[in-house]
């Protein structure tokens, strides 16, 4: 982080954007080096701080990575993705909580009655903001775990409603994103990709 006047933001340097951004890609071989539970605790514990609506946190995660684990879950990706996610060392379920307002005494103190209010709503009237937050933190999740020097697969090819079955039973959750973890293995990325520029875009109003 290069230093920053009182009254400015600190700015990140070139080599932390091109962590998190520039050179990032998706990897699609990894290599069996381990990932510990305190490199993945250490993810969470930043990527929990940007911001949701109303601080509701609605991401909830299930790290896959035993062979049982696998051998639940592999049957339910996309036949594309089987392959790497078995060689990937952790395979992260990201999922919305659709009851994430009985934390909000807790979270979201300011406001007397939020939770109530929510209640009323059932689930089916929270989904929308738990399945927008929760979409809004798993970017976080790839984020933090590129900043802790871990290699990201993040997957939509998979049957989400067999997965929030088969890992998180009960009605309370719903599978938004797989995301494949860990150390690059050989010929890990494609080719980077080109993207919009800017004036096709931006507009300034």
């Amino acid at each position: 982080m290069t230093a920053a006047s009182p009254t400015l933001l600190p700015v990140l340097d070139e080599a932390g954007r091109a962590a998190l951004f520039t050179e990032a890609r998706t990897a699609n071989t990894f290599s069996d080096e381990p990932v510990t539970d305190e490199t993945l605790r250490a993810v969470w514990e930043l990527a929990q701080w940007p911001p949701t609506a109303a601080n509701t946190q609605p991401l909830r995660v299930v790290f896959v990575r035993s062979d049982e684990g696998k051998a639940r879950l592999l049957p339910l990706l996309a036949e594309g993705n089987r392959a790497k996610s078995e060689a990937a060392p952790v395979v992260a379920i990201l999922a919305a909580d659709l009851d994430f307002h009985v934390h909000s005494d807790h979270t979201f103190p300011v406001k007397p009655g939020f939770r109530d209010g929510l209640e009323s709503q059932g689930r089916e009237g929270r989904e929308g903001m738990a399945r927008f937050n929760g979409t809004l933190q798993a970017g976080y999740v790839l984020l933090a775990a590129r900043a802790h020097g871990l290699a990201t697969g993040p997957m939509a090819g998979f049957d989400a409603d067999a997965v929030t079955a088969e890992f998180l039973p009960g009605g309370r959750h719903r599978a938004l994103l797989v995301v494949n973890l860990g150390h690059p293995g050989p010929d890990a990325w494609h080719p980077r990709l080109p993207r919009l520029a800017a004036d096709e875009v931006l507009t300034f109003a």
